[in-house]
């Protein structure tokens, strides 16, 4: 299991750059590594939504 620090650090690298649904399996990976209490995966995941939605919307642009 990562620590959090650990997850906030790949997460922030993880999205610079081109976004590919490789992208989201790895958010989602990372994610899966933190306890299901932990204010981190919460907020993480909220912008993972974020993130997924404005995606979507630039592929349907």
């Amino acid at each position: 299991m990562l620590t959090e620090q650990q997850v906030a650090r790949s997460w922030s690298t993880l999205f610079k750059g081109t976004i590919t649904e490789k992208t989201f399996e790895k958010a989602e990976s990372l994610l899966r590594s933190l306890r299901p209490e932990s204010p981190l995966r919460h907020r993480l995941a909220s912008e993972l939504s974020e993130i997924r939605r404005r995606h979507l919307q630039q592929s349907n642009a």
